[in-house]
């Protein structure tokens, strides 16, 4: 009896408990919608003008979060309206909507009838959705809504996260548990956390979604997983979001029975036209396809002597008639361009410039390796003047230290999409090829491989929520500065209190480099542990093909250190635009950033400051392992302005972080010396243990590596 009465008495202390007195998970990302401290400004009633599903979503959207915003405030600012163009009241105001295209936005202080509204208006109900969006963060970061103006216009087209989701709930390269998707309960139920999804990627203006993994199977394709597919297609719609799915370039022999998948087959051909129709029919409004072709492994028309343009044009033809788009992945990894991985997109799609459907795009990652910590950009940025071509980046970090690395994305996002191609003057810049205003293209994309899982805060931790917000910022305005947006999230995220928001800001504008630093220093790339790409491996050099082993891509040896790809080595500097690759040809010239990524020097060689190359290699590490050390330190000050759960969390991944930096640094340093046999710089720490202690380190079910 007396330990029922102290259960009801923990109980009802709890139902009593404020609200932010409760554990903090990380469910709300940055729609968080907490008190405000001038609540009395908030605007006090919303004021929706037409129906539709979308319109619906959005007066929800606001009224939660003026509610909460609140508290127990009363409000007395204006009322919002939210109604397209199309309205007569809004019509009549003669506001510049035309150029706002179909998703576009206007945000501003206006009088309607006798009083004044905020007006959330545009010319259809997604981007009035948008616009709500747009007002809440103005509202969440603190900026203020008096002469509200704010006007906004996706600058790409397609803004797609790609899922590589298995249909075993496994997620390859997932570090936030299982994939989002429960295969097994859909199609007959679909959980609120599938409107939670589409819900924030709405917020930054996502506006497709890949459902499974690029490595795909052909079971994705058949009538069971289509239904699986329309469910979720029918809670995304009204955010604003189509589906696409990843196809098995063989999937008309494992499904149909053929015994070729030829792409200049008639039977083939008639085949994807029927799968075409047969997804259509089940989901009006269904994106298009993704493809990997002919890489690692995976099956493509090159299998049948026919080109990639052959294989993507006949998928092209077969959604052509429903408005669908082909996504062809320029990632096309094996053994066919020995002397240089890194030449090998280029060699195989370059010639095929101007052979592609009109609906289709050339997706291609931003570097032409595979999303390491710092590569130059792709060179088939600008060399393909008349195809369409999107860039593909990695939300989730691979490479990167998985989920407990901090290492804030924006900033390499950034580096990509300002790097100057040249190829028609100063100023052509990757951004403006992505966003087709450099060739005057009008289909235009940019992809993220996502980083959700079904871990209650979907990215494994706090920060990585931050890449999420980042890539969907960047992929509706890639002229938006890395910096901005780090704010931005931070205030939306935690706080808008300058004491918190310029500490935290500091901190991820700084981490990529620090992981650079400590990882893959000046240039350097693929150091990682053979498959799971965890830790240092520099030494790996067993493998079967050349360009699987670390020591295919650092080439360090007693004399020197680095890849050659001037026109003595590879010559990957020429399939860059004239004045590019000059700057790459010469190593006093080359951004010391990518230095050994484009030449191979001696260790003694002397940087611009005087400092020996060995010197300098070994202070980028030190300075690496200093920088994590440093945002540990920092963050631990911040505890007093986060809450207790998410502070913890990310106080003690900075302290895996700090050790697996360490670890990076000594076995690196320890494996260099072993080659070069040179005595630190002065100053410098000696590694903690011998070489053989980092050769004997293993890693065994890493997570995001099905094998």
């Amino acid at each position: 009896m007396f330990n029922g009465v102290r259960l009801l008495l923990f109980a009802l202390c709890v139902m009593l408990m404020p609200a932010h007195a409760r554990a903090e998970d990380g469910y709300d990302l940055w729609l968080r919608y907490r008190p405000v401290t001038d609540a009395a400004a908030l605007p006090r009633a919303v004021e929706r003008r037409g129906d539709s599903p979308t319109l619906r979503l959005a007066e929800e959207e606001l009224t939660r979060a003026l509610a909460a915003m609140a508290g127990d405030g009363r409000t007395r600012g204006p009322r919002i309206v939210l109604a397209t163009s199309a309205d007569a009241e809004i019509a009549a105001l003669r506001l510049p909507t035309a150029d706002l295209g179909t998703e576009g936005y206007l945000v501003r202080s206006v009088r309607l009838g006798n009083s004044p509204a905020i007006l959330v208006t545009a010319n259809s109900d997604i981007g009035v959705l948008y616009g709500t969006f747009a007002l809440l963060r103005q509202l969440g970061t603190a900026a203020g809504i008096a002469d509200l103006d704010l006007t906004s216009t996706p600058r790409i087209g397609l803004r797609v996260l790609n899922h590589w989701d298995n249909l075993d709930g496994q997620v390859e390269r997932g570090y936030a548990g299982e994939s989002i998707w429960d295969w097994w309960t859909l199609p007959e139920y679909t959980g609120p956390r599938y409107t939670d999804y589409a819900r924030a990627n709405a917020s930054l203006g996502i506006n497709g979604t890949v459902l499974n993994n690029v490595n795909a199977k052909a079971d994705s394709l058949t009538a069971p997983y289509i239904a699986k597919a329309a469910a979720l297609a029918d809670v995304f719609r009204p955010w604003g979001i189509k589906v696409y799915l990843s196809a098995r370039f063989s999937a008309p022999v494992e499904l149909g029975g053929l015994p070729t998948a030829d792409p200049l087959d008639p039977r083939v051909q008639e085949w994807w036209n029927a799968k075409a129709t047969e997804v259509y029919r089940a989901i009006p409004d269904f994106g298009g396809f993704l493809v990997k072709a002919n890489s690692e492994g995976q099956p493509g028309p090159r299998d049948y002597g026919r080109s990639h343009a052959d294989g993507a044009n006949m998928l092209a033809r077969a959604v052509a008639p429903h408005g669908g788009i082909v996504m062809w992945r320029a990632f096309v990894y094996a053994d066919t361009d020995p002397d240089d991985r890194a030449k090998q997109a280029y060699t195989e799609f370059k010639p095929l410039d101007g052979q592609f459907a009109d609906n289709v795009l050339v997706q291609v990652k931003n570097g032409a390796i595979d999303f390491q910590p710092r590569e130059p950009f792709h060179p088939l940025f600008g060399a393909m003047p008349q195809t369409p071509l999107m860039l593909e980046v990695q939300i989730t970090k691979e490479y990167l230290g998985y989920n407990t690395h901090l290492a804030f994305l924006g900033t390499m996002w950034e580096e990509v999409l300002d790097a100057d191609t040249m190829v028609q003057g100063a100023g052509s810049t990757v951004a403006r090829v992505v966003d087709g205003s450099l060739e005057g293209h009008r289909l235009t994309g940019i992809a993220g491989v996502a980083n959700i899982g079904a871990d209650r805060d979907w990215s494994g931790s706090t920060f990585d929520q931050a890449n999420w917000y980042a890539f969907g910022r960047l992929a509706w305005d890639h002229t938006l500065s890395a910096e901005a947006i780090a704010r931005e999230w931070a205030a939306l995220t935690f706080t808008p209190d300058p004491a918190l928001v310029q500490p935290v800001t500091a901190m991820m504008m700084a981490s990529r480099e620090y992981v650079v630093d400590y990882m893959t220093p000046l240039g350097l790339a693929h150091l990682m542990g053979t498959g799971h790409h965890h830790g240092p491996a520099p030494w790996v050099a067993d493998l079967a093909r050349p360009e699987w082993n670390p020591v295919y891509y650092h080439r360090a040896d007693r004399q020197g250190i680095g890849f050659d790809r001037t026109a003595s080595g590879s010559n990957a500097v020429a399939q860059y635009a004239a004045p590019v690759a000059a700057r790459y040809a010469d190593p006093r010239t080359t951004p010391v950033e990518d230095l050994l990524w484009f030449h191979h020097l001696p260790w003694d060689w002397q940087m611009a400051d005087g400092e020996s190359l060995w010197g300098t290699l070994v202070a980028r590490y030190d300075r690496g392992v200093a920088g994590v050390a440093d945002m540990r330190r920092q963050w631990q000050t911040l505890a007093p302005l986060v809450d207790p759960e998410r502070h913890a969390q990310t106080d003690a991944f900075l302290a895996i972080q700090q050790r697996d930096a360490t670890e990076w640094r000594d076995a690196s340093i320890a494996y260099w010396q072993s080659l070069n046999g040179l005595p630190l710089p002065a100053g410098a720490a000696a590694p903690a243990h011998p070489l053989e202690y980092y050769q004997s380190l293993a890693y065994p079910y890493a997570p995001g590596h099905p094998d």
